[in-house]
């Protein structure tokens, strides 16, 4: 019974470090990958330019115009608390232009730190635009 404790408390040097280390980086970038992938796709979606998914703060910006919000909500996203409060809000409004529920948005795209991206790129869904209105080629008032 006292061996899981004794084994707990074991220094296991410079070595284990190095093990967990090298394990855990291909490990990310791997995850790295897959998640660019997705956001390429739900850009392509989206009528954007997919490269932009690779440049770190203008994949922001590009994500902001999917969900419909304005391009100064980055400055927000460098403030604590603030930003969590605002990745929900884009979170939302990206499943929104989509065609999906605010839950969708929260569960996958917030809390499963973006695998939904993943569904929305290579899912069926549908870019309908911000706030989910669909886009029309008729202009307004005919």
């Amino acid at each position: 019974m006292m061996l899981v404790p004794a084994m707990l408390l074991q220094d296991f040097g410079r070595a284990g470090g190095s093990l967990i280390g090298s394990t855990m980086m291909p490990v990310m970038l791997a995850l790295m990958v897959v998640l660019m992938v997705g956001l390429w796709k739900v850009f392509a979606k989206a009528g954007q330019p997919e490269w932009a998914c690779l440049i770190p703060i203008y994949n922001l910006y590009i994500l902001l115009k999917i969900a419909g919000r304005p391009g100064w909500w980055i400055l927000l996203m460098i403030i604590p608390i603030v930003n969590i409060v605002i990745s929900i809000l884009v979170a939302i409004d990206v499943a929104k232009a989509f065609g999906q529920s605010a839950g969708w948005g929260v569960v996958l795209l917030f809390l499963l730190c973006g695998f939904g991206y993943l569904l929305l790129g290579f899912g069926n869904y549908r870019y309908i635009g911000p706030g989910g209105l669909v886009r029309s080629s008729v202009p307004a008032g005919r």
